[in-house]
């Protein structure tokens, strides 16, 4: 767990600081340099399949994974338990969210490619604003969460904007469960931000 000692330390010092640490300790993975970016690392995959030991995602129905390498995983993981699967559109330039739909008899080696950037692009249908959906649980990217499950993202804003979005459709309520996937460098002592659920939990990976 990484600290950043002193009063007046920005979120930008802590991302920077994660960043750098990543790189210079090669606990980062492709695609790198992983500045600027939801940083994925090494062992993400395995860290993004432990989250089938949650309680909560054994109750999941409908479960919106963000794209990001490093939650790579837990798309997979949700396909595999036959759970739908929502992607936000990378940016929300077309929407807010895509359905993943592998294609009928889909093969282990289908829904690895389902998973991926390529799959969210290829095997997706537009989930429109008015549809009629109630997401169980909310897993998204960070670069540093804190030990009571305040995180920090990559600074763009989109998965507040998608939070924001998901309340005023009614696809979230106050109790939905928010989950990340992070290695152990990304946690992180200092208060870091408001967190957008009630529930939390934090899955990490470590080499």
């Amino acid at each position: 767990m990484l600290v950043l000692p002193g009063a007046g330390v920005s979120k930008q010092d802590i991302r920077e600081q994660i960043w750098n640490y990543m790189e210079a300790q090669d606990v980062a993975d492709f695609p790198r340099p992983v500045h600027h970016r939801i940083p994925n690392f090494k062992g993400s995959y395995l860290a993004g399949q432990n989250i089938r030991d949650l309680d909560v995602f054994a109750r999941t129905q409908e479960v919106k994974v963000d794209p990001d390498k490093p939650l790579e995983g837990v798309r997979l993981l949700a396909l595999q338990s036959k759970k739908t699967l929502l992607v936000p559109t990378p940016r929300l330039r077309s929407g807010l969210f895509n359905r993943i739909t592998p294609p009928p008899g889909a093969t282990s080696a289908d829904l690895r490619k389902c998973a991926s950037a390529q799959g969210v692009r290829n095997f997706s249908c537009p989930v429109g604003l008015d549809s009629n959906i109630l997401v169980d649980l909310v897993v998204v990217g960070s670069v540093a969460v804190s030990e009571k499950g305040w995180r920090i993202g990559k600074g763009e804003g989109y998965a507040d904007l998608e939070y924001a979005m998901m309340v005023s459709m009614g696809a979230v309520r106050a109790g939905t469960p928010v989950v990340t996937i992070v290695h152990d460098c990304q946690g992180h002592r200092h208060r870091l931000c408001t967190p957008q659920a009630s529930g939390h939990h934090v899955v990490q990976g470590q080499l």
